[in-house]
């Protein structure tokens, strides 16, 4: 595992920071880690990248401490029996002039302690051995070298992008560069990274699938063109949603939708409300939507959006009020062929009521066709089930190709919501044990298992708003842990249904030595690039959300299949037409993954085949349509 970990110390950052420049005269205190006194370093080649042009100003203050450096050097008489130091901590005041020398870095707090890290790759310390604050008059006066990985791959990538985005908004924010990506491959995420450096999920979604496609776009440069206008949204849509909370106070939020691609037909996509909400996340998930609606055997466009809105704590009615003003807003784009939304994050039957509400009033007629409430139409009687049960039925056919069933296998869930109490259900229907669920706080494990009545108590602890500690108050077995995830729990599956980027690189390490064997996506984008890394080191199978997640494409569009509203159906005829569904979309993954040399056994067969099989549904659309 030590060698895996050593394979995997990936680069962090892609984008320029600035300096956090201080208050002129501020100390700050500075741990040197061992090496700092080395000799050798004196010579060390700075990072690489474009050098500075540093102004006669600069060159007359670089003299000046060449000068007094050499000069307290020649004073030194230090016996070569007297060992040398290897610690040291050094008060020094922070220059305001230093910001535009040593842009390559920036001070931060670690353990109480600040510190200088590398803008590039996040690192301090030993990785950098030298103090670019260092003794005035000094040898350690020398500006810092990036020492061990300075020669690295990834380094150099990270510094090339670096470059490629000295003149866009730089953001605190983590953006993790593919290393073997062809140099067709690496120009698209480049020219995304210099379109929109600061959307960091979306730059995140789009090196992913273009690492998928990578392959695809080697045997034809076409698909480079195509790909350049797939990452430009159609249409994006921002605006203010002001609503009047219970005590006549006026709030304002931020709403987003955004249409990402209709080349296969009319949009869909789910809306998202949350405080984490922004444009990057919107076209993140519009991307992953467009995706995931070209894999179904519908064809459809992709969208997705929300708001910054919280529902957390609101009442109804205040709920109400600012459903109807996001409504107000977007209604002129929605409709059967342009745009119908769907349940996402924050948003259940009670907003997807109130948004129906508003539409069919500023619209003038009724139109049953946004998929979630079942209280205004009829239709079929598994909506919201559909995406959870559709992740059961993927990780089946996925088991059926090694000879291996579910019966029996422990699964790790994360996520209290919807889908994963559908996942639950489904679970316990096949004879599964699934053991975890959890929320914002922390998560629950319980050895036995649960069942349909322990399902029902957490629904009930959910819906009055407690915490799923409660739950451990009742069943003895069961423990919550404060501030933990469930990925270090002994498993065979794991579905991940709580938020994107949940699992990082120590979980998914966490996962490996737990057994993991197969990870089913519930959520978008749920696993960190570290972390996939990981684990297809470790062989682990990934089910991708774009095919495993697709269950809830599928049922909204039975929904609004007219002979389909006309009938009846049972849930098991329902449940037989979502099956069949989620084979077509698992054939059609493998198929696209074989075709481009990636075999079945492969931790990455099913994700690349999935974005291939997507992308060149979405590109012959695109390409018969000419330049719109």
């Amino acid at each position: 595992m030590n060698s895996t970990m050593d394979d995997i110390n990936l680069i962090q950052q892609a984008q320029r920071h600035h300096l956090v420049v201080r208050e002129l005269g501020e100390e700050i205190d500075l741990e040197i880690g061992h090496g700092d006194d080395d000799h050798s370093f004196a010579n060390t080649p700075l990072m690489g990248g474009r050098p500075r042009e540093h102004s006669a100003e600069d060159n007359d203050e670089v003299k000046n401490m060449m000068a007094s450096s050499q000069f307290s050097n020649e004073e030194q008489d230090v016996p070569k029996t007297q060992p040398v130091k290897r610690k040291k901590k050094v008060v020094k005041r922070w220059r305001e002039e230093w910001a535009d020398t040593y842009k390559w870095a920036y001070v931060d707090v670690k353990e109480g302690t600040a510190r200088i890290f590398c803008s590039v790759c996040r690192e301090y310390g030993r990785k950098h051995r030298r103090n670019p604050y260092g003794n005035e008059g000094s040898r350690n006066m020398q500006m810092s070298a990036l020492e061990e990985h300075n020669n690295s791959l990834l380094h150099k990538e990270a510094l090339r992008l670096q470059m490629a985005s000295k003149d866009k908004i730089v953001v605190d924010k983590t953006i993790y560069v593919k290393a073997l990506m062809s140099k067709t491959a690496g120009s698209i995420v480049e020219a995304a990274l210099k379109r929109d450096p600061h959307e960091v999920e979306f730059i995140q979604s789009v090196q992913e699938a273009v690492h998928a496609l990578d392959r695809v776009i080697a045997k034809n440069s076409h698909y480079v063109n195509i790909m350049e206008r797939l990452l430009e949204p159609e249409r994006m849509l921002v605006f203010r949603v002001p609503w009047v909370d219970d005590r006549g106070e006026t709030h304002v939020n931020r709403g987003f939708r955004v249409h990402f691609n209709q080349a296969l037909g009319p949009c869909r996509g789910g809306i998202r409300f949350h405080p984490s909400m922004n444009l990057s996340i919107a076209k993140f998930l519009g991307f992953g939507q467009t995706l995931k609606n070209a894999l179904s055997p519908y064809r459809l466009g992709g969208a997705a959006g929300g708001s910054d809105f919280d529902p957390k704590g609101k009442t109804d009615n205040e709920i109400m009020r600012f459903c109807q003003s996001f409504m107000n807003e977007i209604y002129r784009y929605l409709g059967p062929d342009k745009d119908l939304p769907s349940e996402e994050m924050g948003v259940g039957t009670r907003e997807m009521g109130y948004l129906l509400g508003q539409y069919r009033r500023l619209a003038g007629h009724f139109q049953g066709s946004f998929t979630g409430p079942r209280i205004f139409w009829s239709g079929s009687s598994l909506r919201t089930e559909a995406t959870g049960y559709g992740l059961v039925f993927f990780v089946q056919l996925m088991l059926a190709d090694m000879n291996k069933e579910i019966k029996g296998l422990r699964c790790a869930v994360s996520g209290s919501g919807k889908i994963t109490m559908h996942v639950l259900e489904k679970l316990i229907a096949y004879g599964a044990l699934p053991i975890t669920v959890s929320d914002s706080k922390g998560y629950l494990v319980d050895e036995d298992g649960f069942d349909y009545v322990k399902i029902s108590f957490l629904r009930d602890i959910k819906a009055q708003q407690r915490s799923l500690r409660d739950y451990s108050k009742t069943y003895a077995r069961s423990k919550y842990y404060d501030e933990a995830k469930p990925w270090s729990e002994r498993c065979d599956v794991a579905f991940p249904c709580g938020y994107q980027n949940e699992i990082d690189q120590s979980d998914a390490i966490s996962l490996v030595n737990s057994g993991c064997r197969i990870l089913v996506e519930g959520s978008n984008m749920p696993c960190t690039p570290e972390a996939v890394e990981v684990l297809k080191k470790a062989n682990v199978l990934i089910a991708p959300a774009i095919a495993a997640g697709a269950g809830g494409v599928v049922a909204g569009e039975l929904e609004l299949n007219h002979e389909c509203n006309l009938l009846n159906w049972s849930p098991e005829d329902f449940e037989s037409k979502l099956q069949e569904a989620m084979k077509q979309i698992y054939q059609r993954a493998l198929k696209a993954a074989n075709d481009f040399g990636y075999q079945k056994e492969s931790p990455e067969a099913l994700v690349h085949g999935a974005v291939i099989s997507a992308f060149l549904t979405i590109a012959q659309a695109m390409s018969d349509q000419g330049c719109v």
